[in-house]
């Protein structure tokens, strides 16, 4: 079966990069030239999603501004004869009807923003995307995909041990490849206590079966309602996989990620990787 729908939860207040994000969405920070959740957008449709629910909160119409036409900007472009330009903005249009928003109305988790769109998910497995976790390399949902066969999927990476109190840990079972069954799953666990050191990334495919284990909006860590919660009780009903994808991770929550991924964009960028080069050397 194929996944065609992807959820952004996209509520969050981005209070570690303030004042920034008072009246800027975080998911709106650019890396080079181009907005977090812009690259989260492609990589699910280079993945085949057709549906793309955004689980906004206040203060985000920039997200929907972002995805929508502009009327004025297009017209002036086309006038000006920019034509690289108007090709760039009208090619982050999708189809009518392919885009819709969900409003989060509390800030009651990770699971709860999932959870918020339920409705426009029904009875198929869908994909979830955090645009804080931006992925340099080979679209990880496509290659999660390519190896999904039903069940529920997380991607995952390895991380140093005494950094587990800041994701989502699996507990490993049999390891095939890139595909590490996951036997258990625990949210941000003490060091000395993690089962191993295999962290979830922010790249989901969840069975609708997920959505009814949420609805009891049980809390978890930080006395929010999680997702990696909901994704442990589904453990010995139905398959679930961690995936080691191949790209690069940046954690675009944190003001060092976000630095380090614009600069590892930029030296993917021709036009900038020349003039990068030379002024790190003279500032060496």
């Amino acid at each position: 079966m194929k996944i065609t729908k992807a959820i952004f939860p996209v509520g969050g207040l981005g209070t570690r990069f303030l004042p920034a994000t008072k009246a800027l969405p975080k998911e709106m920070l650019p890396v080079v030239d181009k907005p977090l959740i812009q690259y989260a957008v492609e990589e699910a449709a280079a993945a085949g999603v057709e549906e793309f629910i955004f689980v906004t909160g206040r203060n985000k119409s920039a997200i929907e501004d972002h995805f929508d036409h502009s009327t004025e900007l297009e017209s002036t472009l086309l006038i000006k004869g920019k034509d690289s330009a108007l090709q760039t903005v009208q090619a982050m249009m999708k189809p009518p009807g392919s885009v819709s928003y969900v409003r989060q109305q509390e800030p009651a988790g990770l699971g709860h923003a999932v959870w918020c769109a339920r409705n426009l998910i029904g009875s198929e497995p869908a994909a979830v995307l955090l645009a804080d976790d931006l992925i340099l390399g080979e679209p990880a949902l496509k290659e999660m995909c390519e190896a999904w066969n039903g069940g529920n999927m997380v991607a995952t990476m390895n991380v140093e041990a005494e950094r587990t109190s800041s994701y989502g840990i699996v507990t490993p079972g049999e390891i095939n490849g890139n595909l590490i069954e996951v036997t258990g799953l625990v949210e941000k666990p003490n060091p000395e206590e993690a089962p191993s050191t295999i962290a979830i990334v922010g790249r989901y495919i969840i069975q609708p079966s997920v959505f009814t284990t949420l609805s009891t909006q049980s809390k978890g860590a930080g006395g929010e309602i999680q997702l990696t919660d909901a994704l442990s009780s589904e453990i010995g009903k139905t398959p679930f996989f961690g995936y080691q994808f191949s790209g690069t991770r940046f954690d675009c929550g944190s003001k060092l990620g976000f630095l380090q991924a614009n600069l590892a964009y930029a030296f993917q960028r021709d036009d900038l990787k020349g003039p990068l080069q030379k002024w790190l050397r003279e500032l060496i």
